[in-house]
């Protein structure tokens, strides 16, 4: 008995983590209570000898989330965020960044009180966040939303084939919105089934009481690993879902900074090594 709560347990924390996508982690150093985020320290330029201010960046993340951010075998912050946020503190000289690990419910929070400078935690844009935060403009992760079912369907190929089915997707979610926008033009053909849970998700699609859900090929694969979620997606790409950092409203320089080395770091390849990875695929660009 106490085995099957504690798996459920698991799932549950597993489908937050995840639906934070839908709806990070080390760097040069890691901070416990960072102090203020307009703090500065000194950086030696090893070409000239010089000492040119540097400013201090606190950044806000987690530790549970597997491959994306979380603590290894060494009990250090690793993972796909983590590396990235190291590789944008290298390409920017003027800044020096430090992270402070907390849980996801208090990422936005200290962001807002400003014990931190940026959150790290494959954030995506929801109308909520755009009217209260700033994002930078150019994606780190692109995930494409494709229709997933239990992984013995061969009855559905595409979105038409949802007719008349019934597909469970998070109250509010950009998955949701996939679905009600098909809705709107196809005279409600597909029977729509809301949810708060993702463990809900999972077990109502493994027990065949829905036909169908919107779920990424990363978070199938994740789920298929660690939860034995018995998925796969199915036919084209319906959106693309994609994953920035989030900001205080105003700090455009910041942001600006931000874009300038994840340009770089995509163009040279980087970011899609980085990708390959943590994540399984390369997701730094659309898929069509």
């Amino acid at each position: 008995m106490e085995g099957n709560r504690m798996k459920k347990l698991n799932l549950v924390i597993i489908f937050a983590l995840l639906l934070t996508m839908a709806a990070g982690c080390g760097a040069s150093k890691t901070s416990s209570p960072a102090n203020t985020s307009n703090g500065s320290t000194v950086k030696a330029d090893g070409d000239s000898g010089k000492k040119e201010a540097v400013k201090k960046i606190i950044v806000g993340t987690g530790t549970g989330f597997p491959n994306v951010c979380f603590i290894n075998d060494k009990g250090e912050l690793d993972g796909f965020d983590v590396e990235l946020v190291k590789e944008i503190d290298k390409r920017l000289p003027e800044i020096e960044i430090e992270f402070k690990t907390m849980e996801f419910s208090n990422l936005l929070l200290s962001l807002e009180t400003k014990k931190i400078d940026f959150v790290a935690h494959q954030m995506e844009k929801n109308p909520d966040r755009e009217e209260r935060y700033l994002f930078n403009n150019e994606p780190y992760n692109i995930f494409p939303n494709k229709i997933t079912v239990h992984d013995t369907n061969e009855s559905i190929h595409s979105i038409d084939d949802l007719k008349g089915k019934k597909v469970i997707v998070g109250a509010t979610s950009a998955e949701a919105y996939i679905v009600e926008q098909y809705n709107k033009t196809h005279d409600d053909a597909i029977h729509i089934v809301y949810t708060k849970a993702g463990d809900d998700a999972v077990n109502q699609l493994k027990s065949g009481r829905v036909d169908a859900t919107i779920s990424t090929q990363f978070a199938v694969d994740f789920l298929n690993q660690s939860v034995k979620a018995e998925q796969k997606t199915v036919g084209e790409v319906l959106t693309n879902s994609k994953v920035f950092y989030i900001l205080r409203k105003g700090d455009t320089e910041l942001a600006g900074k931000l874009d300038k080395a994840l340009q770089q770091i995509k163009a040279d390849g980087t970011l899609g090594k980085l990708s390959e990875k943590w994540l399984g695929r390369d997701y730094s660009h659309e898929t069509k």
